[in-house]
């Protein structure tokens, strides 16, 4: 794995726990943890939702412009 030593890598991971702090890791770990569970949960929700729901669904109209509010013209 791109010449790296076991010993290598574990002088690498006392490096950035010495820079970052466990702490900081930790909290690093949880975010990632989160934040691929909440992408896992809403890819099983997309999956879930009703494909001919999403289709009925009419588009938004759009906001009449200024010019056509002091035309009178819709």
């Amino acid at each position: 794995m791109f010449g790296l030593s076991p010993g290598h890598l574990l002088l690498l991971l006392l490096v950035v726990v010495l820079i970052f702090g466990t702490k900081k890791l930790r909290n690093i770990g949880e975010d990632l943890g989160a934040a691929v569970k909440s992408f896992r949960k809403g890819m099983q929700d997309s999956e879930k939702s009703d494909p001919a729901q999403l289709k009925a669904d009419p588009p938004a109209e759009a906001p009449a412009s200024e010019e056509s509010k002091r035309d009178g013209t819709p």
